[in-house]
């Protein structure tokens, strides 16, 4: 288990790492005043209608770094400091959350695909990991402790697809949302590089969250399949 306690230290260790990075990021480019004076919710409301998009209303949501865009009921949901914000954070944050909008009207086929996993995921998380133990403890090697830690890794396994179909979501979102920006000249060149450096770092967090996924799926999968050899 030592191997274990290892890789969970060094993927918390690189998460905190990249999540500080991006909270000092956010809070630099959060004194970068933009020069039109929009507020994100104002920015979130001129992209969506920049794109033909009328049916998705832009709201408030409590908490820091809260942001999402919600499918299911079609609200680009923008934290507190980013609606009411005039800065260069606030107008990435929710431009890329408008890229998100954006990629449901287009339905973007990495989009679906997420949509469809959440069920299963939500689930998965759940289960995987007590699946995998319980496997290993009733004896991976042999009989029915195997098929139950399989069962757990076939689970951890959905998670880990996840999170590596989130990625290109996160991508292209921040893309749309960069080249709304620069090509309406809604942000000043200055303005522009810290919205794309804010949006490059909040990418990394799911990066590493893909990878530290993998590499625990890549972790319990030689402890079962080689318990099994």
């Amino acid at each position: 288990m030592m191997g274990f306690y290892v890789l969970v230290g060094l993927i918390s260790v690189v998460s905190m790492v990249v999540s500080n990075k991006l909270k000092s990021k956010f809070k630099k480019y959060s004194k970068i005043q933009l020069r039109n004076g929009m507020s994100g919710a104002e920015i979130a409301e001129k992209m969506l209608a920049d794109n033909g998009i009328f049916d998705v209303k832009v709201i408030s949501t409590p908490g820091m770094l809260t942001d999402h865009y919600n499918p299911q009921n079609k609200t680009v949901n923008l934290s507190e400091g980013v609606y009411n914000q005039r800065n260069a954070a606030a107008a990435a944050v929710a431009a890329h959350e408008v890229g998100h909008a954006v990629q449901h009207a287009t339905a973007y086929s990495y989009l679906k695909m997420r949509s469809q996993l959440v069920p299963i995921v939500s689930v998965s998380s759940k289960f995987s990991q007590w699946l995998v133990f319980g496997g290993l403890i009733l004896g991976a090697a042999s009989g029915l402790g195997f098929y139950v830690a399989v069962a757990g890794l076939v689970l951890m396994g959905m998670a880990t697809l996840f999170s590596f179909i989130t990625l290109p979501v996160e991508y292209d979102a921040s893309n749309r949302a960069l080249a709304w920006l620069k090509n309406k000249n809604i942000v000043s060149r200055e303005e522009f590089a810290g919205s794309e450096d804010a949006l490059k770092w909040a990418a990394r967090t799911y990066l590493v969250a893909a990878l530290g996924s993998l590499a625990m799926l890549i972790y319990w999968g030689l402890q079962i399949l080689g318990n099994r050899n």
